[in-house]
């Protein structure tokens, strides 16, 4: 499989486009105004505790409190301050009362696992975690780790036996990335991140600000976040990014370092893999499959439910056949749609049905076998009693659609208003009301170009007889400015 790197970068935004064989599978956009604070780390105070609901809202400086769950609170000297030794003995039973953890109006130390989406603020945690490019620094354990990736169990102990040589305060665990690597670099690497969690304790006691320490920038997170992936090249558009990029890389990617290419062409970068109409597809609804099959996918607050449909495909043998067929290509679109648009959470897919269980058995397995290639981790639950398949996928940022859309000030982000019918019959209705509560001597209606027309054609009949009943003119005026569903009644 090739893969490529695509980084577009203006003074407003920075992207970053995933391409593998040709095709677009990740698109990441960051606005330097509005920039992701996952990783991000902040000196909060409990604005409230819930014990109802076993969390606190947290202040870090943010328009929304932040989230902080009982589960997620890890109780060590360090994040916890004025706390006995009683009291953290209490808090490392299982069932952990909210209450003992944190207090109204408390300093604590955490770090953002996921951003504010939609109404809801930024999930924390106070497992604080820093990564680097071979380990993951962990502050308050002591524990050693090595990713389930790394699967030869000889160089898990060989990385293992070099990590014990380290000394300081915190655990580690060792990246995909550190596979082969020598003593010498993982000891660097371990030095970097104590010297970095020493600044950041340094900056919290001296309290000038709440932010303690900020995750990198897009172009280099991700390429940190890439280590171990393969790729064949890395093009950047912009000559100041190209040099930060060739000077983080040297430090902690020198794999990536000869990758890198500096692109001047005059034709965009994005135009390159047609990028720019990938990107405005996965904003829409509907996906057409190559067979003639089309998904529908909807992305609410609460979850994500995508419908298959077999639509202009008619097959070559049977129903049945043809139903499979078309449920075995959803998968491999489903996969892409899910890292494409960045859609995580709870996810519902609506297969076509299928009679035949081994059919839904494969179906299943090319679904795990095509999500397996994502970097977020996804978990399918199998098809639920009413034939629905259960997945979840890990959500850490906001999605592409949350990103580069907003809420519709028509439809308020219902997808739908009402019809012209329904509006025109809304304003008779007010017409009689407002008749009844006063004394007017006619009326005007002004309303929008669609309504205004129906309210003179369609329905003049209705309108003619409306005068009739109420003994009063009625004039109708068009706004062309006004919305479909908006509509002003005035009496003269």
């Amino acid at each position: 499989m090739s893969g490529e790197l695509l980084i577009n970068v203006t003074p407003s935004e920075s992207r970053v486009a995933l391409i593998e064989n040709g095709l677009l599978q990740e698109i990441h956009v960051e606005r330097h105004t509005k920039k992701g604070l996952v990783g991000n780390i902040y000196r909060g105070k409990v604005s409230r505790v819930l014990p109802g609901m076993q969390a606190a809202f947290v202040d870090i400086g943010l328009e929304k409190a932040a989230f902080l769950h009982a589960s997620d609170i890890v109780v060590h000297n360090e994040i916890l301050e004025e706390v006995n030794e009683s009291e953290i003995k209490k808090t490392h039973n299982q069932t952990q009362d909210i209450r003992e953890l944190v207090r109204d109006g408390q300093d604590i130390v955490v770090q953002v696992v996921k951003d504010p989406i939609g109404t809801k603020g930024a999930r924390l945690t106070t497992d604080i975690t820093i990564p680097s490019r071979y380990l993951v620094f962990m502050p308050g354990v002591t524990h050693l780790g090595v990713s389930q990736r790394i699967e030869d169990e000889q160089e898990r102990e060989r990385l293992k036996s070099m990590m014990e040589t380290v000394g300081g305060k915190g655990g580690f665990i060792l990246r995909t990335a550190a596979e082969g690597v020598g003593e010498k670099e993982l000891i660097a690497d371990a030095e970097f991140l104590q010297r970095l969690w020493s600044k950041i304790q340094t900056r919290q006691k001296k309290r000038k600000s709440n932010v303690l320490y900020e995750d990198l920038p897009l172009a280099r997170r991700v390429l940190r976040d890439f280590v171990g992936t393969e790729l064949d090249r890395i093009r950047i558009d912009a000559k100041l990014a190209f040099n930060e990029l060739q000077h983080f890389t040297k430090e902690y990617a020198p794999e990536f370092n000869r990758l890198l290419e500096y692109y001047p062409g005059e034709r965009p970068i994005f135009d390159l893999y047609d990028v720019e109409n990938e990107a405005q597809r996965a904003l829409e609804r509907r996906v057409d499959l190559k067979s003639g099959g089309y998904l529908i996918i909807d992305q609410t607050e609460a979850m994500t439910t995508i419908d298959i449909n077999t639509g202009a495909f008619v097959g070559h043998r049977n129903l049945e056949e043809t139903i499979f067929n078309t449920n075995i290509e959803a998968t491999q679109a489903i996969a892409r749609q899910l890292r494409l648009r960045n859609l995580g959470g709870i996810i519902i897919i609506d297969f076509i049905d299928m009679t035949d269980v081994s059919h839904q058995k494969r179906v299943l397995h090319s679904l795990e076998v095509a999500v397996s290639k994502d970097r977020a981790k996804s978990k399918i639950h199998g098809f639920t009693a009413l034939g629905l398949v259960e997945m979840t996928r890990k959500r850490t940022r906001e999605s592409l659609e949350h990103i580069l859309c907003g809420e519709c000030p028509v439809c308020k982000g219902r997808g739908s208003i009402k019809t012209v019918e329904t509006i025109c019959f809304e304003i008779m209705r007010e017409i009689v009301r407002v008749n009844r509560a006063y004394d007017a001597d006619k009326f005007v209606v002004y309303a929008s170009p669609a309504v205004a027309e129906a309210l003179m054609d369609q329905e003049s009949h209705v309108l003619a007889e409306l005068e009739v009943f109420i003994s009063k003119q009625i004039k109708v005026q068009t706004e062309m400015l006004y919305n479909q569903d908006k509509y002003d009644v005035v009496m003269m």
